[in-house]
């Protein structure tokens, strides 16, 4: 796979700085809709319009993202801006595709998290809020089925999955460690776990979990954030189960409904999903937490790519990242499905279990798109605050 060196100029035919920026801020500002969105933007742009990437590496880049924990697709713009620009490209198409959705969470939280929002944005709020239990329950499905597929061992499959599940819906701030010991686990049944392995590869990553959840405050917060970009495995919606317990029940940052609304805001906006910690940075400390926790959980994405993007090739050809995301992986969908059962549970109205009710036939039945279901919910939720009902604080 080509990999310019950092910093180099593109080669001819390649794009230059400024129109790696341009392009992926579009994409950055038009993506809804998710990573299957974001992917398929990529691709018309690098590989059917402008020819700068053929299918084959396109294919390979996001092979090797789909490997990596974190955001894939965040990851996958970052390494074709990489590919096409150095690491300048790399650092100029990132922030392109990342930025807009970052601020425009930021600035929707100060409306939706004030001192005072008025009725209607409460509304809005709620309703979409009460939508996003569906929501993560149609992630997990979407999922389940390929990985099933091609899973070695079905009953293994069936035990991560049911692992993660129970994780994200009864100790969600310690999810991440369910998920590493599934993957571990998987290693250690292929025989491919070496005793380096488990001292140097794996240990370490328990140490600072435990240590920011004492300090609290600013260190929490960064912890929260770090799970969210470098540990989560198997998609954007891992993020819930990662922040929902910290957020609301450990730290008291925000209201179950609040999160709600966290997790709605971060859907209905464009680029990646991972942008919803921002939301949960703002409930902390305000703007400040806000840039904070955005710039801890995307710089493992940039970390990656700039670090290790030339190996990308080894990575997607690695048996073992490829079996460790057998045991991983799975797990991950079921925490997908878990984190379901408290956002559910954190509704507190009844005509937000009607309209679960009914964004679970849109998603799940009639195939409605996630962004549509969302702002339908949410239209629903403004006009009943506006009719005179009753609305969580």
């Amino acid at each position: 796979m080509s990999d310019p060196a950092a910093g180099a100029a593109p080669q001819r035919g390649e794009p230059s700085l400024r129109t790696i920026g341009v392009h992926w801020l579009r994409i950055g500002i038009t993506g809804f809709g998710g990573p299957p969105t974001h992917i398929a933007l990529l691709r018309r742009l690098v590989v059917e319009q402008r020819t700068w990437v053929d299918q084959r590496e396109f294919e390979d880049a996001l092979a090797a993202c789909n490997l990596l924990p974190g955001p894939a697709s965040t990851q996958l713009s970052i390494f074709l801006a990489r590919r096409l620009g150095g690491a300048r490209g790399a650092i100029i198409g990132g922030l392109g595709f990342i930025l807009p959705a970052v601020i425009l969470v930021t600035g929707l939280s100060a409306l939706f998290f004030g001192q005072a929002p008025p009725a209607w944005v409460r509304g809005a709020g709620a309703g979409a809020g009460a939508a996003v239990a569906a929501v993560a329950v149609q992630a997990g499905a979407v999922l389940a089925r390929p990985s099933l597929e091609q899973a070695a061992s079905r009953g293994r499959w069936v035990g991560y999955l049911a692992l993660g599940l129970v994780a994200a819906a009864l100790i969600g701030p310690y999810l991440v460690l369910v998920l590493l010991a599934c993957g571990v686990f998987e290693l250690a049944i292929a025989g491919r776990l070496s005793e380096r392995d488990r001292l140097h590869g794996w240990g370490p990553i328990a140490i600072p979990a435990v240590a920011a959840a004492a300090v609290g405050g600013i260190g929490s917060l960064a912890w929260v954030a770090f799970k969210v970009g470098a540990l989560s495995y198997g998609g954007g919606f891992v993020i819930i189960p990662l922040m929902q317990g910290d957020a609301v029940h450990t730290y008291h940052w925000m209201t179950s409904s609040q999160f709600l609304d966290a997790v709605a805001l971060g859907q209905v906006t464009p680029g990646p999903v991972v942008s919803t910690v921002a939301a949960v940075g703002y409930a902390a400390d305000r703007v400040g937490g806000a840039a904070l926790a955005a710039a801890v959980a995307f710089a493992p994405s940039f970390t990656f790519v700039l670090v290790g993007g030339g190996r990308f090739e080894r990575i997607r050809a690695s048996a073992r990242a490829r079996t460790f995301l057998a045991g991983a992986g799975p797990a991950a969908i079921g925490a997908i499905l878990g984190a379901a059962i408290p956002l559910a549970g954190a509704l507190r109205e009844t005509w937000q279990t009607g309209v679960l009710a009914a964004a679970a036939v849109a998603l799940l039945i009639a195939r409605r798109g996630i962004v549509v279901t969302l702002l339908g919910a949410g239209v629903a939720g403004v006009v009943i605050a506006l009719a005179g009902g009753p609305v969580p604080r």
